[in-house]
């Protein structure tokens, strides 16, 4: 693994070909919301980025297939960017939360693919409660694999501005819930994605409580960063907090270049855009 890397993109979505056909219309909305083109981009391309900026992206895939009725992308793929490109990327499998006994094979699965984890895991887009006990034999499985889970929080940018929102309920997004998933679970490792508006504080407060419980700072340009969420990243949660992009809904450089504006003190800066991600992974650089 490379020894100069700077930083660890802990939030990073592929859109290759293959992987904007399997998500429909929604690529095409979620360029329209972020005012942001979105060409494919293939996974060598993406690879030889990341690469160019000496960092590392753990990239991910969502998957809905009870509610939407699209196709998933394979885990395969996903893990076949890291089989082919292992000093760039690390990578999340993607699992239906409503398929039950093939969930609970595919987390398993993916833990001998050599994926790192588990999410995107999207409630207000898959349409369920983190904490309703039907799905705590996942979390289990998670837990005693050591796969930790991503989840996206808050408001959530697909189906943003269209009547209905697509059909997305943000109600099963609110971190709160969570809360919960982290206490009955003390060993699985939490990521809670983007600063959560409009429940940015519950998220922090979680945080802060439970020690198995990060956040990363992915899907909000950081010049629109609420002074909360500065504050406690730069403070009680220093060790909590991870860089991530969103990519390709927030492009990387701008991040990077807002993020640099955002009043941080540089001890803590480094810890957010690598040490904390080194950390969690248990990688070696």
């Amino acid at each position: 693994m490379a020894r100069d890397i700077v930083a660890i993109d802990v939030h990073v979505h592929l859109s290759d070909e293959f992987t904007q056909k399997a998500k429909g219309d929604r690529t095409a909305q979620m360029a329209r919301y972020f005012g942001r083109e979105r060409p494919p981009v293939s996974i060598d391309e993406m690879a030889d980025q990341y690469r160019a900026r000496k960092m590392m992206a753990v990239i991910m895939n969502t998957r809905d297939e009870t509610v939407t009725g699209l196709t998933p992308v394979p885990n395969d793929h996903v893990a076949s960017a890291v089989k082919k490109h292992p000093d760039v990327f690390l990578a999340f499998g993607a699992i239906d939360p409503w398929t039950g006994k093939l969930a609970l094979d595919e987390i398993k699965r993916c833990k001998d693919l050599g994926l790192h984890g588990m999410g995107e895991l999207n409630p207000a887009r898959q349409h369920f409660f983190a904490n309703d006990p039907r799905f705590y034999p996942l979390w289990e499985q998670c837990a005693k694999l050591n796969m930790p889970i991503l989840f996206h929080g808050g408001m959530a940018a697909a189906g943003a501005g269209t009547p209905g929102g697509m059909g997305i309920k943000l109600k099963y997004s609110q971190p709160i819930h969570l809360d919960e998933v982290a206490a009955d679970f003390p060993e699985l490792k939490i990521i809670s994605a983007h600063p959560t508006w409009p429940w940015t504080a519950e998220s922090l407060a979680i945080a802060r409580h439970k020690a198995n419980y990060y956040i990363d700072l992915s899907g909000w340009a950081p010049k629109y960063f609420p002074a909360e969420l500065v504050h406690n990243v730069n403070t009680l949660l220093q060790d909590k907090a991870m860089f991530g992009s969103d990519w390709p809904a927030i492009g990387v450089e701008r991040w990077l270049e807002e993020f640099q504006q955002v009043n941080m003190k540089p001890e803590v800066r480094k810890k957010i855009m690598l040490d904390n991600a080194v950390k969690f992974f248990g990688l070696t650089l």
